[in-house]
């Protein structure tokens, strides 16, 4: 069975995110692999044009995706 995410791209999603509380999936971009999971966060704290903040972490948007998990159907 495979699970479905949603990446979180502009900050409608993160907005969306934030409301539904949901777990956030980090993974770290680097440039010609593919990506590589970082850490299950938890819910959305704060966010900026910059950077977002995850789990007392806090994360550049242009060094990581952010994705959550869609409901199976």
């Amino acid at each position: 069975m495979n699970t479905t995410y949603k990446v979180l791209l502009c900050d409608a999603d993160l907005f969306a995110a934030a409301l539904a509380e949901a777990d956030i999936y980090v993974l770290q971009l680097q440039e010609g692999k593919p990506p590589v999971f970082a850490d299950c966060a938890g819910p959305l704290q704060k966010w900026t044009p910059e950077y977002i903040e995850l789990g007392g972490m806090t994360y550049k948007r242009k060094d990581f995706e952010f994705r959550v998990r869609l409901p199976e159907k």
